[in-house]
């Protein structure tokens, strides 16, 4: 970052009012007389409103298609070809072993690597094609497969992590080291905030219906790394209070709560003219962002004044705290307020076994959901400029890890091939991108690293991920790293 930028942005509120007194006490009669209605609210330049277009904190590019987004993640790497990787001719290969040809000497996971034999597991769902495009969605997923028109496939994603750790590390951070700004962390610090009384990033754990292997989602995932932490995710809980201590203790009135916080602030303020250590400035920042939310979060988190058709719209689970299709429906309630990014985890898409009795949980949960979520983005208007994402960090093997019947089975993690989706936002609706062989195990044509795909959704949102950097321990950093990644421009509209 530029050195003087970042000393601006580094002013304390103290030298700001004291250098610029005349300033402010001009906006301050502006707002003044805009609210009054001596003068149009046009007129008074940079006051805030929900959702308003601000210029962005670091400049743009180009021009942006996107200038919000919605990451669903599928946490533990959803089968690829009981979705969406229609794999027929593996019907003929049922309980025969996998072809070292085509296994190529991959190196294999712990859980699979001690097996005498690597048997074929074909798919027990039927598959259709759907839309203009044909494409072919599972029966597991009908509300997807009626808006395959309006969705952006990418069936030729990979990544060389094997585990789910480093794996989903590094489609979110962009590196399987973890310590790095995640996507929702390098938005918020590129376009910054549009709406005061709201964080930039919020995350949901969304509470699946089958628990039966549920990985570890660490708070990591969402930290602004070596960002500002004022660029952190803000975790929603799944119950109760959305945030911890958003309500006033009993007995402490607001005059009270605000009147601490100013005396901690004044402190603040003071160890910061001594150090000016940037954590204290952040700290400062979200005290304030703590108190206005405890206005604005309440609202956003009620959804007593939804009508009857939203649930029909999103499904009855959307009633349900904590559920994903609630968890999607509290998403579009924030992008409608000026949220930028926000990301949903939906666990227990381990598959290691038991895959026949699992997968029409995981698929109930989310197929209504993410369909509401679109079409209801679309309705409003808001599709457009909102960039929705699907998928998970790795695929499944096609093989089977333990037992197999034709009913049942377990998939072992498969770095190699493995599909997301993508809607709005700028993506092109209606393409189908990349194949795999008839083992769904190699990538024949078109293969989408995680560092492409990231290159793509910064360029979708107005950057070039080359010089979209922050200067961090003398190197200008980078969500995408040091290798080499490339914008897939057929994925772009």
């Amino acid at each position: 970052m530029d050195p003087i930028r970042e000393y601006a942005l580094n002013e304390t509120r103290r030298v700001f009012f004291r250098r610029g007194g005349n300033a402010v006490g001009w906006a301050g009669l502006m707002s003044l007389l805009a609210r009054d209605g001596v003068i149009p609210p046009a007129a008074v330049a940079g006051s805030p409103s929900v959702g308003a277009d601000r210029p962005p904190p670091v400049p743009l590019h180009f021009a942006p298609k996107a200038k919000r987004v919605v990451y669903l993640h599928m946490v533990g790497g959803p089968s690829q070809m009981d979705l969406f990787d229609y794999k027929p001719a593996m019907n003929d290969w049922y309980d025969k072993d996998l072809p070292e040809s085509i296994r190529g000497g991959q190196r294999l996971t712990t859980m699979t690597s001690g097996q005498s034999r690597f048997p074929i597991a074909p798919s027990k769902y039927k598959f259709k094609q759907h839309g203009q495009n044909g494409m072919w969605v599972s029966e597991m997923l009908p509300h997807t497969a009626k808006m395959v028109d309006d969705l952006c496939f990418i069936r030729s994603m990979h990544t060389e992590a094997i585990n789910h750790e480093p794996a989903i590390s590094y489609i979110q951070t962009g590196n399987q080291i973890p310590g790095k700004p995640c996507l929702g962390s390098w938005v918020s610090y590129g376009l910054g905030s549009m709406n005061d009384d709201l964080p930039t990033f919020v995350v949901l754990v969304a509470r699946p219906s089958n628990t039966e292997q549920l990985q570890a989602i660490s708070g990591r995932l969402w930290s602004s790394g070596y960002l500002p932490g004022e660029h952190a995710g803000v975790s929603f809980r799944n119950a109760g209070d959305p945030i911890l201590f958003i309500n006033n203790p009993p007995g402490v009135p607001g005059r009270v709560r605000r009147d601490t916080l100013d005396g901690l602030r004044a402190l603040n303020e003071m160890n910061y003219n001594q150090l000016g250590d940037p954590e204290t400035r952040t700290r400062i920042e979200q005290y304030e962002l703590a108190f206005r939310m405890q206005a604005s979060v309440p609202e956003l988190t009620s959804t007593a004044d939804e009508p009857e058709s939203t649930y029909e719209l999103y499904g009855e689970d959307a009633r349900k705290p904590g559920t994903f299709a609630n968890s999607v429906l509290l998403t579009r309630r924030m992008l409608e307020r000026g949220v930028r990014f926000v990301q949903i985890y939906h666990n227990n898409w381990d598959h290691h076994g038991n895959l026949g009795g699992r997968m029409p949980d995981q698929c109930k949960d989310v197929d209504q959901a993410c369909y509401g979520l679109v079409q209801d983005l679309k309705r409003r208007g808001m599709l457009d400029d909102t960039l929705v994402i699907w998928g998970g960090e790795f695929g499944r093997t096609i093989y089977s890890q333990g037992g197999l019947s034709r009913d049942n089975y377990g998939r072992d993690h498969h770095p190699r091939c493995f599909t997301m989706w993508m809607a709005g936002g700028g993506s092109k609706a209606g393409a189908i991108h990349g194949e795999t062989d008839e083992f769904s195990y190699n990538i024949v044509k078109d293969p989408v690293h995680i560092r492409d795909f990231l290159a793509t959704v910064v360029r979708l949102l107005g950057y070039d991920h080359e010089r979209f950097s922050y200067r961090f321990q003398g190197l200008d950093q980078k969500l995408t790293g040091v290798d080499p990644a490339h914008v897939v421009k057929e994925l772009i509209a």
